[in-house]
Protein backbone atom coordinates (compact mmCIF):
# COMPACT_ATOMS: atom_id res chain seq x y z
CA UNK A 1 0.00 0.00 0.00
CA UNK A 2 1.37 3.66 -0.83
CA UNK A 3 0.77 5.72 2.12
CA UNK A 4 -1.16 9.31 1.93
CA UNK A 5 1.36 10.77 4.51
CA UNK A 6 4.90 10.65 5.04
CA UNK A 7 7.31 12.35 7.15
CA UNK A 8 11.01 13.63 6.47
CA UNK A 9 13.67 12.55 9.22
CA UNK A 10 13.92 16.81 10.22
CA UNK A 11 10.02 16.34 10.79
CA UNK A 12 10.53 13.23 12.96
CA UNK A 13 13.26 14.54 15.15
CA UNK A 14 10.63 17.97 15.73
CA UNK A 15 8.05 15.20 16.60
CA UNK A 16 10.36 13.18 19.19
CA UNK A 17 11.14 16.62 21.03
CA UNK A 18 7.72 17.31 21.01
CA UNK A 19 6.53 14.17 22.44
CA UNK A 20 9.04 14.43 25.40
CA UNK A 21 7.10 17.47 26.51
CA UNK A 22 3.10 16.54 25.51
CA UNK A 23 3.11 13.31 25.27
CA UNK A 24 0.85 11.61 22.13
CA UNK A 25 0.81 13.79 19.33
CA UNK A 26 -1.91 14.06 16.19
CA UNK A 27 -1.67 16.31 13.24
CA UNK A 28 -4.26 17.96 11.69
CA UNK A 29 -4.87 20.22 8.42
CA UNK A 30 -8.15 22.18 8.05
CA UNK A 31 -7.21 24.56 5.52
CA UNK A 32 -8.31 27.85 7.03
CA UNK A 33 -6.80 31.31 6.58
CA UNK A 34 -3.04 32.59 7.93
CA UNK A 35 -1.07 28.94 8.52
CA UNK A 36 -4.23 27.35 8.64
CA UNK A 37 -3.50 25.04 5.58
CA UNK A 38 -0.21 24.01 7.29
CA UNK A 39 -0.08 21.03 9.24
CA UNK A 40 -0.70 21.27 12.83
CA UNK A 41 0.31 19.43 15.62
CA UNK A 42 -1.77 18.94 18.47
CA UNK A 43 -1.79 16.64 21.84
CA UNK A 44 -3.88 13.50 21.09
CA UNK A 45 -7.54 14.26 21.76
CA UNK A 46 -6.51 18.25 22.01
CA UNK A 47 -8.89 19.08 18.70
CA UNK A 48 -12.02 17.11 18.34
CA UNK A 49 -11.97 15.26 15.38
CA UNK A 50 -15.25 14.36 13.38
CA UNK A 51 -17.37 13.20 10.28
CA UNK A 52 -15.79 16.58 8.48
CA UNK A 53 -12.23 15.48 9.08
CA UNK A 54 -10.38 12.38 6.82
CA UNK A 55 -8.07 10.34 8.99
CA UNK A 56 -5.44 9.53 6.02
CA UNK A 57 -2.85 7.50 8.49
CA UNK A 58 -0.25 7.66 10.73
CA UNK A 59 3.05 9.92 10.74
CA UNK A 60 6.02 8.93 13.37
CA UNK A 61 3.13 7.02 15.44
CA UNK A 62 0.91 10.20 15.00
CA UNK A 63 -2.56 10.18 13.48
CA UNK A 64 -2.80 12.77 10.91
CA UNK A 65 -6.21 14.27 9.87
CA UNK A 66 -7.49 16.45 7.27
CA UNK A 67 -10.68 18.57 6.63
CA UNK A 68 -12.55 16.62 4.38
CA UNK A 69 -13.13 20.09 2.00
CA UNK A 70 -8.94 19.97 1.96
CA UNK A 71 -9.14 16.26 1.31
CA UNK A 72 -10.56 17.23 -2.05
CA UNK A 73 -7.84 18.92 -3.32
CA UNK A 74 -4.98 16.66 -2.16
CA UNK A 75 -6.58 13.63 -2.70
CA UNK A 76 -4.47 12.98 -5.73
CA UNK A 77 -1.24 13.89 -3.95
CA UNK A 78 1.07 11.97 -1.53
CA UNK A 79 1.82 14.85 1.25
CA UNK A 80 5.30 14.69 2.74
CA UNK A 81 5.06 16.40 6.37
CA UNK A 82 8.68 18.56 6.81
CA UNK A 83 9.67 21.32 8.90
CA UNK A 84 11.27 24.61 8.21
CA UNK A 85 12.96 27.32 10.09
CA UNK A 86 10.74 29.94 11.11
CA UNK A 87 7.68 30.79 13.53
CA UNK A 88 4.36 30.22 11.95
CA UNK A 89 0.78 32.02 12.84
CA UNK A 90 -0.62 29.05 14.24
CA UNK A 91 -1.64 27.10 17.75
CA UNK A 92 0.90 24.19 16.42
CA UNK A 93 2.81 22.87 19.49
CA UNK A 94 6.61 23.70 17.60
CA UNK A 95 6.44 27.18 16.95
CA UNK A 96 7.91 27.87 20.46
CA UNK A 97 10.98 26.21 19.32
CA UNK A 98 11.35 28.23 16.17
CA UNK A 99 9.97 26.06 13.38
CA UNK A 100 6.83 25.39 11.43
CA UNK A 101 5.98 22.34 9.76
CA UNK A 102 5.05 22.46 6.73
CA UNK A 103 3.37 20.15 3.56
CA UNK A 104 5.53 18.97 0.58
CA UNK A 105 3.43 16.88 -1.67
CA UNK A 106 3.52 14.83 -5.03
CA UNK A 107 0.83 13.82 -7.88
CA UNK A 108 -0.05 10.17 -7.58
CA UNK A 109 1.58 7.68 -10.51
CA UNK A 110 -1.58 5.83 -12.27
CA UNK A 111 0.42 2.57 -10.55
CA UNK A 112 0.64 4.07 -7.41
CA UNK A 113 -3.21 5.06 -7.61
CA UNK A 114 -4.83 1.84 -7.66
CA UNK A 115 -2.44 1.07 -4.27
CA UNK A 116 -3.40 3.95 -2.17
CA UNK A 117 -4.04 3.58 1.50
CA UNK A 118 -7.26 3.54 2.69
CA UNK A 119 -8.74 6.54 4.32
CA UNK A 120 -11.38 7.05 7.32
CA UNK A 121 -13.50 9.51 8.38
CA UNK A 122 -12.93 10.84 12.17
CA UNK A 123 -11.17 7.67 13.05
CA UNK A 124 -7.80 6.64 13.35
CA UNK A 125 -6.52 3.23 13.06
CA UNK A 126 -3.99 3.30 16.23
CA UNK A 127 -5.27 3.17 19.81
Amino acid sequence: MIPRVIITDAAKAVVETLKKEHGELMFHQSGGCCDGSSPMCFEKGELMINETDIWLGTIHGCDFYMSNDQFEYWKHTQITVDVTQGRGASFSLEIPMGVRFVIKSRMYTEDEVNNLSPIHKGESSIA
